[in-house]
């Protein structure tokens, strides 16, 4: 199934993500996938503020990975500037489904062999700026109810 949504500003873009944060755990992988500027570290921020976490969000695109929290840790990552091969390099798998949420921007660059269970989230910007257009695609069992409880 996928699920559909817009927002109207980066603000309630934020709003969202906080809501999501609510349903996440452990072991989470969310990947984000839009052009530049559709809200991507946007969307992160809100997440992180949703867990309770104090720090500081920006993108990550020049050091690829940035580590928030502590007990409930997230993993942020930016796959912008990295080939299939670099991925496979930094060791990206090490993170995956382990203890914290991870997070990656440019999702889509990441080899399908390292998905098993997630929530794909695309950002669209349309001629209407700021309104964002999201597309959630998923797979793993809990996902769905989960989403149906966050978009309630």
């Amino acid at each position: 199934m996928i699920f559909n949504f817009k927002t109207y500003s980066p603000e309630e873009t934020e709003k969202q993500a906080f809501k999501l944060a609510g349903y996440l755990k452990q072991g989470d992988l969310i990947l984000l996938n839009g052009d530049l500027g559709a809200g991507k570290t946007c969307f992160v921020k809100g997440l992180v503020k949703g867990i309770k976490l104090k720090d500081k969000v920006t993108s990550p695109s020049f050091v690829i990975l940035k580590e928030y929290g502590e007990e409930l840790k997230v993993y942020h990552f930016d796959l912008y500037r990295l080939q299939k091969k670099e991925i496979d390099e930094i060791g990206v798998e090490e993170y995956l489904y382990g203890d914290g949420v991870v997070v990656i921007e440019w999702g889509d660059r990441l080899d399908e062999k390292y998905l098993r269970d997630y929530l794909r989230i695309e950002m669209k910007r349309t001629s209407n700026e700021p309104e964002r257009e999201f597309s959630l695609k998923y797979r793993g069992k809990t996902w769905e109810d989960r989403i149906q409880r966050w978009l309630k």
